[in-house]
């Protein structure tokens, strides 16, 4: 299969490409880094700085995951800007690239998040569900899945996945909580009541794959493990896969005075559950919270 990711630098999208060269794909990156891709993502794997770049060469898949990340600092105006434009913009770059080309990709899966519902309290979250509490986050994603959606009058099948939290030993979220719980210092945020939507790296990679290879999957996907955890406990089994302690919670007023309304990504939550990827017949390696810690704890 000859696929093309955006976003293949960074965290999923490196483990992806390893996962997919190693099943004998062609892989090709468009980046900013074009120069870079080989050493990230591996030596087969070809960069590209712009989209003509690609080529008349056939296309079967793309996976449509770049995006800034949505963590690393406020929100200011400027911050905001940065956000849209390395989502909804660069995917309105690539639906027009893709409309000019004879030949098009049966598939584009496209990413997104959970924070699509919004803060969901206390509500179970499925794919069926509407958006609780619309937010920055939550008018980013939703701009980002509808213009995805706008390929299929193109004649190609969208698959929306709106991950969670992933954890993985390389990276991301779990690399930021590592310091302070080595150090004995970690803890609940806030009150710790908050939902958690939680996601195995190895499991990621395979529920993309599985949905680039199912040809009746489009539509949104929950990417998250069956069994979501508050924040408390889930800072409770951080702290035993470390063999630390995990009691000194982060109060809600620090993190909204010093990041404004980007706390609400820390102090909201999803109870999202995976049923559409579960009724399709995907099989989960990492149900349980702490079997996905435990499994990460010696890398960590």
């Amino acid at each position: 299969m000859n696929i093309l990711l955006t976003g293949g630098t960074g965290l999923i999208g490196q483990r992806l490409c390893r996962h997919w060269q190693d099943q004998g794909h062609t892989l090709t990156v468009w980046s900013r880094r074009p120069d870079e891709v080989g050493k990230l993502c591996g030596a087969g794997v070809r960069g590209i700085g712009q989209l003509p770049d690609y080529g008349d060469g056939t296309l079967d898949a793309v996976v449509n995951l770049a995006g800034a990340p949505i963590a690393d600092r406020p929100w200011t105006a400027a911050r905001r800007a940065q956000l849209w434009g390395s989502r909804i913009t660069l995917t309105e770059h690539l639906l027009t690239w893709l409309e000019r080309r004879q030949q098009r990709p049966s598939v584009l899966l496209s990413g997104s998040a959970v924070g699509w519902y919004g803060d969901g309290g206390e509500r179970e979250l499925t794919e069926a569900s509407r958006p609780v509490k619309e937010d920055f986050a939550s008018q980013l994603c939703i701009a980002w899945e509808e213009t995805a959606l706008r390929a299929e009058a193109l004649g190609i099948r969208v698959a929306l996945l709106r991950t969670g939290l992933v954890l993985s030993a390389e990276g991301g979220f779990l690399s930021r909580l590592r310091l302070p719980f080595k150090l004995g210092l970690g803890g609940p945020i806030g009150d710790g009541r908050q939902w958690m939507p939680w996601i195995h790296m190895d499991d990621e990679i395979a529920l993309i794959d599985f949905l680039l290879q199912h040809e009746d999957a489009s539509g949104p996907y929950n990417a998250c493990a069956p069994e979501p955890v508050r924040n408390r406990e889930f800072a409770r089994r951080l702290g035993r896969a470390l063999h630390r302690p995990a009691f000194m919670p982060l109060p809600a007023l620090v993190l909204k005075a010093g990041l404004g309304e980007l706390s609400t990504l820390l102090l909201g939550g999803q109870r999202a559950r995976p049923v559409r990827a579960l009724a399709a017949g995907f099989t989960f390696r990492f149900n349980d919270v702490q079997s996905a810690l435990d499994d990460l704890s010696a890398r960590l």
